[in-house]
């Protein structure tokens, strides 16, 4: 007996968890899309990605654990991809968000944003170590910022 092949199953899967903080995330329907579509304009495809919003404390251990970095910061992704498939987790402080939204003078869903999308660039390949490459991921940030 012969079966049809079945088209090759793609997971996609874009999640959104709370490890020891809480605020109102709208729109999350929105956000998967957006983040979507700034994976494939960069010729990604989205697989399992895990955004994980916490607190600085919380970041700071994830940072001196696995990192060796004793020190706060806003993000960071941990990429697993495959590929062109992007994989990985996404931890972001949202009390260095919180302040980096007042410091900037922009809305902390604005600048939420801008670190969601700053760690699917770093998966689809993009780095921000030294100047230049910093230069490239904010005029990336910026221009996807303006699709939302």
């Amino acid at each position: 007996m012969n079966f049809p092949e079945l088209p090759e199953q793609t997971e996609q899967t874009l999640s959104f968890f709370f490890e020891d903080v809480e605020f109102d995330l709208p729109g999350e329907a929105g956000l998967r899309a957006w983040l979507t579509a700034t994976a494939e304009a960069e010729g990604k495809t989205m697989g399992e990605i895990n955004c994980i919003f916490c607190s600085d404390e919380h970041l700071r251990g994830i940072n001196v654990e696995f990192l060796d970095h004793d020190y706060y910061t806003d993000i960071i992704t941990f990429d697993y991809s495959e590929g062109s498939r992007l994989h990985g987790e996404i931890y972001i402080s949202s009390e260095r968000v919180a302040d980096n939204a007042q410091t900037n003078g922009v809305s902390f869903l604005h600048e939420l944003c801008r670190v969601m999308v700053h760690g699917i660039l770093h998966m689809a390949g993009y780095k921000d170590k030294t100047p230049e490459d910093e230069s490239i991921m904010r005029k990336k940030e910026d221009y996807y910022l303006t699709r939302l």
